[in-house]
């Protein structure tokens, strides 16, 4: 069995490994958390251009936070992660808050588990290396969602009479826009650039850079989040400034791509398969005899 990771081993051009013969540039985002205001303008502007249900305003319980993560009607989700700190003070007993505010997205993997159990194509790899879902064609079996590392792609559940409701969705990465040669609506309304797009590689080396400027200004737990070729989903196409832990922001530390050992185990399969054949031909042919 090929599958995506299998045809993209030794490439980071996930677009050339799907077929495209002479692709454009890969493009994604770059999502700065270290400017990020937590105003919510790119989650507005992803559900008004994509025409995505709303989530309501009711506030969760979870710091000021009314669409909890990413799902099938929310494909941008900006957390608010409060956080205790010592803060300077007589006797240095005084604590203060911290704020961590971060816009998560789909990360459009190099090596993409969603498309290898996609059982209609619904899944696609585009030309510019993103992955996106195609509404006519998904059935709503959810293969996608378990097998998605981050917890990405869900089934939409509501509005009752939404034309998407029991099909997986996500982000597409405003694949209708960047094929026309605009930038995604998120990274278009963001005010402060926290959110930005462009072209994968140009992109890598601007994180690099601000990265190493945070930290020759004293910001030493400034770290970079899906850039590395060698994690387990081979890159991603959306990279993050991070002043934390990956955990403290929902991210998985070590993400794998789930369908990693399917042709490993498919091969032993059928091994087994053909072990259990000569077996029982063998037993067959001795009865006979």
């Amino acid at each position: 069995m090929i599958t995506e990771r299998s045809r993209l081993l030794g490439s980071l051009d996930p677009a050339a490994g799907s077929g495209y013969v002479e692709p454009p540039p890969r493009v994604g985002f770059f999502t700065d958390t270290s400017i990020c205001i937590g105003c919510k303008a790119c989650e507005v502007a992803c559900k008004e251009w994509n025409g995505i249900p709303q989530d309501g305003i009711e506030l969760t319980g979870m710091s000021y936070d009314n669409s909890v993560g990413l799902g099938a009607s929310t494909w941008r989700h900006v957390a608010f992660i409060e956080q205790r700190v010592a803060a300077p003070g007589a006797g240095g007993d005084e604590t203060g808050v911290r704020w961590l505010m971060s816009s998560d997205v789909c990360k459009h993997c190099t090596s993409a588990a969603c498309l290898d159990v996609c059982p209609t194509g619904s899944l696609l790899r585009t030309e510019l290396g993103t992955v996106v879902v195609q509404d006519d064609i998904c059935n709503g079996c959810g293969y996608c969602i378990p097998a998605c590392p981050y917890g990405v792609i869900d089934q939409r559940r509501s509005p009752d009479g939404d034309r998407n409701v029991g099909l997986a969705q996500k982000c597409t990465l405003c694949y209708d826009r960047t094929g026309a040669g605009l930038e995604p609506a998120c990274a278009k309304a963001c005010p402060t650039d926290s959110i930005q797009f462009g072209s994968l590689d140009e992109l890598r080396k601007r994180a690099a850079g601000r990265v190493g400027a945070l930290r020759a200004a004293g910001v030493a737990d400034a770290r970079l989040y899906g850039e590395d070729p060698a994690d387990g989903v081979g890159g991603a196409g959306s990279l993050f400034l991070l002043l934390d832990d990956p955990e403290v922001y929902g991210l998985p530390p070590d993400p794998v791509c789930t369908t990693r050992d399917l042709p490993a185990m498919w091969r032993r399969a059928a091994v087994a398969a053909a072990t259990m054949a000569a077996v029982t031909a063998f037993a067959f042919l001795g009865s006979r005899s």
